[in-house]
């Protein structure tokens, strides 16, 4: 079977805060084996009125252009319903930072990253976002906010990018003639808070070691043609395309896509480490090798035949 190069990507994330809180940290990856993938980041923050500050640390380049607000869509009640998974009452922009939502008996705030006061830095190979929640402290009136933006995800573009396969002509014509079946296996990994993977800049800030997020929670959205292992799988559902389409990341196709989503908090990991790691596959039937093939099959016709009446002639059957 020929196999396309394998691709590993590794990916560390960060999110601390200063204030007496904890977090919960949401990453939806849009996976686009054509290009353009892309990544919701949401940050659930309990006890965020005493909350003076927040930094996440995203493991490739990323400009203020690139970030897009998606609460802004939460006027859409479809919208809301697909991402919370119940029916929500939302006050939309009830002031200039946030709106409020009404879900499970309980009410949050929204708070509308677009509005806020924040830079982002080069560090390394990523960029640190640190997000200012001073100034909109009088304008946030539950113990619970939600920050969520989306931006594309360069690394899950990087690791789905096609590449020349390597080795001589001989070796290539191998891997053709040898199976029309094409497997792709790619590795994906999403490590987050893991000091190892990060910019010193980040771990020796004492903040970051006294950081207080809970649960991550990891949701990919992938077309059946690709496989994922889903041994750690907390729920699989197919991606309500009613809900989602005035939501969905532009160029993105949502026919026949399957959601994942992953689970992982410090009551079942005491060391607090959320490391999500998975296997992408697909098989496929290479359309060269297809035609490699046919034309083999039709020069061996052509040379049994011919063979076979030199054959004959040698013999005199003729």
């Amino acid at each position: 079977m020929a196999k396309k190069q394998r691709k590993f990507v590794d990916d560390g994330w960060a999110i601390w805060t200063d204030g007496d809180d904890t977090c919960t940290i949401y990453l939806h990856d849009w996976l686009n084996p054509k290009g353009d993938s892309y990544v919701d980041l949401a940050v659930r923050i309990r006890g965020v009125k005493l909350t003076t500050r927040m930094r996440v640390y995203i493991p490739f380049a990323i400009s203020r252009e690139e970030i897009n607000d998606v609460s802004t869509l939460f006027n859409d009640t479809k919208i809301l319903q697909a991402i919370f998974g119940s029916a929500c009452i939302i006050d939309y922009k009830k002031n200039d930072f946030t709106s409020e939502i009404a879900y499970l008996g309980k009410t949050v705030d929204i708070v509308h990253v677009g509005t806020l006061d924040y830079s982002l830095s080069s560090l390394a190979d990523g960029t640190l976002m640190d997000i200012d929640l001073k100034s909109i402290q009088p304008s946030i009136d539950n113990d619970e906010a939600y920050f969520i933006w989306r931006m594309p995800h360069r690394s899950l573009d990087k690791l789905f990018k096609s590449r020349v396969g390597a080795g001589s002509l001989l070796s290539r014509f191998r891997d053709l003639v040898t199976s029309p079946v094409l497997s792709e296996k790619h590795g994906y990994s999403v490590r987050i808070n893991e000091p190892r993977l990060l910019p010193e800049q980040i771990t020796r800030v004492g903040s970051f070691h006294r950081q207080k997020l809970k649960k991550a929670i990891i949701t990919i959205s992938i077309s059946e043609d690709y496989d994922l292992n889903d041994d750690g799988c907390y729920r699989i559902r197919r991606l309500e395309q009613e809900l989602y389409k005035n939501y969905i990341p532009n160029s993105y196709d949502t026919d026949d896509v399957i959601t994942y989503q992953w689970h992982q908090d410090r009551e079942t990991n005491s060391h607090g480490q959320f490391n999500f790691y998975y296997n992408i596959t697909k098989n496929a039937v290479d359309g060269a090798s297809m035609t490699v093939y046919m034309i083999l099959l039709m020069l061996l016709a052509v040379a049994g035949e011919i063979l076979g009446d030199f054959a004959k002639t040698l013999l005199g059957l003729q």
